[in-house]
């Protein structure tokens, strides 16, 4: 933990201070944020706050009295829960409004992850309690030099195996040999073994016609089908080095397997990208202009697009998510749809832009990985997709 940096930060937004707190490893983001161990069980309550200005202080259990041992501050140790609810109103005394893991409504899901019961007793303590949402993306998704080098690195590898995956399936089709979905998602895992990529649980999807239309499907040994000639095909695939500081690249690409793929096919294909460079261009204009862009002003004009051409109903999902360590970040995600993403698009960060439209059993998308450099300037690794990829 860097605590010049997150005071920087917590002056920055306004702040009196962010109050951190954990219960049986619930906060993932705390452990990250702290540098703490996740995987050190926690059996008891603890808290953490970082005033804007001056030394942290902790509160904790008298079983657990070393637990924020390698954090600086001075340590309250509390026994009962009348000595927490007495703790913690010291621990905050003087804050006006604290940053907590929480997002009003549940906005922003993967920061709201303080329970009810914590809030209305931080609450009790009469401080008024605000989302650290602002606070986690410029803390944990602003990339390092060294961070945007991963990206790009990995993004090399990815596109390469995405080829690859691609030149597989047209060469088994000319040399009529059997390939299914799952054996190409087989191919692309191998690949990234052999390049030292890592994508996580969840392996590539690879859709065939319908299941191209299922925009998170999974090909398993009971539904993957034999591809055939003329087939429709989507790959989406993602990974990053396997570092424990690497940052994923996240791509979507469509193909046909022929020379002559359905006119609808194409239509929605060629209004994907339509709208998704309609979004580049909003984002590189914005920021070349000195404007501030929010998650969900680039979901709007990208979806904008699509429902204009009347297909806004098959336009199911968000336009993109936030891109770091994790594949899906905890940065700003291209969202106005699921959520109203409202935070800033910043300097030094990642996110995908992927607009999809799935009708009546024809899925298409199309996704690249974006940059925001230091200098707030777009940036995009790797080839961009122009059309259909099509079997010679």
């Amino acid at each position: 933990m860097n605590l010049k940096t997150l005071q920087k930060q917590i002056q920055a937004q306004g702040l009196s201070g962010w109050l951190f707190c954990d219960f049986h490893n619930r906060d993932h983001i705390a452990y990250k944020v702290l540098g703490l161990d996740f995987k050190k069980p926690c059996s008891r309550r603890w808290f953490y706050f970082v005033p804007a200005t001056g030394a942290p202080r902790k509160l904790v259990h008298a079983i657990e009295p070393a637990y924020l041992q390698s954090l600086p501050g001075s340590t309250q140790n509390y026994s009962s829960w009348q000595q927490l609810h007495t703790g913690l109103k010291a621990l905050l005394a003087g804050a006006a409004n604290v940053a907590m893991q929480y997002s009003p409504r549940n906005n922003i899901p993967t920061i709201s992850l303080v329970d009810g019961g914590t809030l209305e007793l931080v609450r009790a303590s009469g401080v008024k309690i605000v989302s650290s949402a602002e606070l986690v993306q410029r803390i944990y998704s602003v990339l390092t030099p060294a961070g945007f080098r991963s990206h790009q690195s990995a993004g090399k590898k990815v596109q390469a195996i995405k080829d690859a995956a691609f030149a597989r399936v047209f060469k088994a089709l000319r040399e009529k040999k059997s390939l299914t979905e799952l054996e190409v998602q087989a191919f692309i895992l191998g690949r990234f073994k052999e390049e030292n990529l890592y994508c996580g649980a969840m392996g590539p999807i690879v859709g065939a016609n319908e299941h191209a239309a299922d925009p998170h499907f999974e090909p398993t040994a009971q539904n993957a089908r034999v591809l055939k000639p003329n087939d429709r095909l989507l790959i989406d695939l993602w990974a990053k080095e396997n570092t424990p500081d690497g940052i994923y690249y996240d791509i979507t690409w469509c193909g046909f397997l022929g020379t002559r793929p359905p006119p609808l096919y194409v239509k929605l294909f060629d209004l994907a990208m339509q709208a998704r460079d309609t979004a580049l261009t909003f984002i590189d204009a914005s920021l070349n202009a000195g404007k501030t862009i929010r998650g969900w002003q680039v979901d709007k004009v990208c979806r904008g697009v699509i429902q204009a051409a009347g297909f806004g109903d098959y336009f199911v999902h968000r336009t993109g998510h936030s891109i770091d360590s994790h594949v899906h970040g905890e940065g700003a995600n291209i969202d106005s749809l699921e959520t109203q993403d409202d935070r800033q698009l910043l300097p030094s960060t990642c996110f995908s832009i992927e607009p999809g439209i799935y009708y009546k059993g024809t899925g298409v998308r199309t996704e690249v990985s974006v940059c925001i450099d230091a200098k707030n300037r777009m940036q995009i690794e790797g080839a961009v997709q122009g059309g259909l990829v099509l079997m010679e």
